[in-house]
């Protein structure tokens, strides 16, 4: 599916469905715009199916785009992985070819910066596109989220090292009991680097990296920075109360409404609308 119309994004406003059924990327000059959750991506570029060092996951989502830094990034961090013994990454979602919201699952990813990077060390980097599809990675911590599993190695330890000393990553985030777990094996040069590490929910079997804005990206918005410290101190929270049962007696969630296209970026009908 090529460009779509101002007409019909004015038929259709819910910016997911206009999104998500584009194909390729705009032809212009790669920009990320608005917030990471809130935003769309200008020329886009696509991470090879398949690198010296990397196999892109899931190739029938047709997320495996990103903006040029995202790419260099992955890059990067395979030669990484394969230093810590491994035979490379397995890369699971990162944008799609215009960025925006997504027909399902992630609420950010919208801008290009964002990639998943499995927790499965790779055996094997030919896979077929089959292979991809019903491969799955591994969980690397315990059944009650409160500690690592066996699955966890000195190597998750090392690449995500190497991921949160790039100068170009803004946060990792990963399950609570991998934070607590890194905080434990830190050696003290290590430490500082740990700010960037942030607990959140799920994320036990792929750790999620966001970079920061490019440089010169006037349009795109960065996220707060994490709070100042290594935030070790208040990891154990993630483990404990966060586990506990909800309050029965608490109001229902309101489910957030669904974006469009004026929620987005005065720019992103523009992506939409580009060859």
């Amino acid at each position: 599916m090529g460009a779509i119309s101002a007409a019909s994004a004015a038929a259709a406003p819910i910016a997911k469905e206009l999104f998500g059924h584009v194909d390729l990327p705009s032809a212009q000059a790669s920009q990320s715009y608005g917030s990471y959750a809130k935003g769309c991506l200008a020329g886009a570029e696509q991470l090879p199916q398949s690198g010296a060092n990397w196999q892109a996951m899931r190739l029938s989502r047709n997320r495996n785009w990103g903006h040029p830094d995202t790419i260099a990034f992955i890059e990067r961090l395979s030669h990484s992985a394969e230093r810590a013994g491994w035979e490379g990454l397995y890369v699971g979602d990162m944008s799609q070819p215009r960025g925006g919201p997504m027909l399902t699952g992630h609420a950010s990813h919208q801008i290009g910066l964002d990639a998943d990077i499995w927790m499965l060390p790779p055996t094997r980097m030919n896979l077929t596109a089959n292979e991809r599809e019903d491969l799955s990675s591994i969980s690397v911590v315990s059944k009650d989220l409160k500690s690592v599993n066996d699955n966890w190695t000195d190597a998750h330890h090392e690449i995500l090292m190497a991921a949160l000393k790039d100068r170009s990553v803004a946060r990792i985030f990963v399950s609570g009991a991998i934070k607590l777990q890194m905080c434990e094996d830190a050696t003290p040069s290590e430490r500082k680097y740990l700010r960037k590490l942030r607990p959140w929910w799920g994320h036990t079997y792929h750790f999620h990296v966001r970079l920061n804005c490019p440089h010169g990206s006037t349009d795109c918005t960065e996220q707060a920075p994490p709070p100042a410290g290594d935030g070790c101190d208040n990891v154990e929270w993630w483990v404990t109360d966060a586990l506990l049962p909800p309050d029965p007696n608490a109001p229902p969630k309101v489910p957030k409404p669904e974006l469009v296209m004026s929620d987005l970026p005065n720019q992103c009908l523009g992506v939409l609308e580009a060859r």
